[in-house]
């Protein structure tokens, strides 16, 4: 029997007073990511299918799929489409819940995680206030 691993999973969630269209409006916006993800974004550019992102460490290249009707966006390393952050926008009564999972791998150290799960609630609460104008994290 072939055994199946699994990396370890983070995830964080806020809740959004917008409708799911305009969370993803924001969120699944590639030109928008310096907006919300500045840690991960300073600048992007679209490259034929991809876009080139300016992580301040260097350049990425990723690779965004949209799926509106089912509410996903994953932001993925174009070169490994198995890595990357994936969103979800669910209805949450008449607003949204943003849904955001990282993966990582067996040997992260702990304190890697942490610092960068802070990221992630930093950029949740930064797309929340994309969403909502006036409202502040």
């Amino acid at each position: 029997m072939q055994s199946i691993r699994t990396q370890r999973s983070e995830t964080r969630t806020i809740s959004i007073a917008a409708p799911r269209r305009a969370v993803l409006d924001v969120v699944g916006d590639s030109r928008r990511f310096p907006d919300w993800a500045p840690a991960f974004a300073r600048s992007v550019r679209p490259e034929g299918d991809d876009w080139l992102v300016n992580t301040g460490a260097g350049e990425a290249r990723i690779r965004v799929v949209v799926a509106p009707e089912q509410g996903t966006v994953d932001v993925l390393d174009a070169g490994r489409p198995s890595r990357g952050a994936f969103l979800r926008v669910l209805p949450n009564g008449e607003g949204s819940e943003l849904v955001f999972t990282l993966f990582f791998p067996d040997d992260a150290a702990e304190q890697a995680i942490a610092s960068q799960m802070a990221i992630v609630e930093d950029e949740l609460r930064a797309a929340r206030s994309l969403c909502v104008p006036g409202r502040r994290g």
